[in-house]
């Protein structure tokens, strides 16, 4: 049973994760490999209402989506994708990415092995790893122009959709504990964390929401 504390902790974390940017036109569009098939979905969306010409998905499979994913995540999306619509000779698939800063390196390096022309990215990932995405990519790619993107959802909703509000709050609270610990091991650039959303942060660790958490001192997860 989560408290009412913690929802709304959890809320404010994901309220802080979202960052509200308006969906535009990009040269390619980024769907980030996870256990949210509903990741390949918004990517779909947004490639009919013009927003990119091409798609990469990326992903291999971690521990939450062996089972589920057993071609691997970037495969499942693409089958989505085609079946909701999308071309096949608008995909691109990077099957080997096990973690976000992956999903940015193996995707441009699979863009440039293709000679696409890429100015700005349209990332697509879930609604509370926005950030996460956005910081890494700037990090990690200068000079390209990101717009992030996910399902709009609100958290109740997308517990629904997912169906174990466990793993929801507990992945909130890993992605909030990376955006505060990776710039200092470069993997990301810094974000501003407001204090609330710090302490919100701090009292689901304490309450014991820490699965997702990232030890300190290992490689980025």
């Amino acid at each position: 049973m989560i408290s009412a504390q913690a929802w709304a902790d959890a809320q404010r974390l994901w309220d802080f994760q979202r960052m509200g940017h308006e969906p535009r036109p990009c040269s390619v569009g980024i769907g980030l490999g996870s256990h949210d098939l509903g990741v390949a979905e918004t990517t779909a969306d947004l490639y009919h209402r013009g927003m990119m010409p091409l798609v990469v998905f990326t992903g291999a499979t971690s521990r939450t989506t062996r089972d589920r994913m057993p071609r691997g995540e970037a495969e499942h999306y693409r089958e989505r994708a085609v079946e909701l619509g999308v071309p096949a000779t608008a995909i691109l698939v990077e099957p080997r990415a096990r973690n976000t800063g992956e999903n940015i390196t193996l995707s441009r390096a699979l863009l440039e092995e293709h000679g696409t022309d890429t100015s700005s990215v349209l990332l697509v990932s879930k609604p509370y790893e926005e950030r996460r995405a956005y910081a890494t990519a700037r990090k990690l790619w200068p000079g390209v122009e990101f717009v992030s993107a996910s399902a709009s959802m609100t958290l109740p909703a997308y517990v629904d959709w997912i169906q174990d509000a466990r793993l929801v709050v507990d992945m909130l609270v890993g992605s909030l504990q990376r955006l505060l610990i990776y710039p200092a091991q470069g993997f990301m650039v810094t974000q501003d964390v407001p204090d609330g959303v710090i302490r919100a942060y701090e009292r689901l660790v304490a309450s014991g929401f820490t699965s997702r958490l990232a030890p300190r001192t290992s490689a980025r997860s």
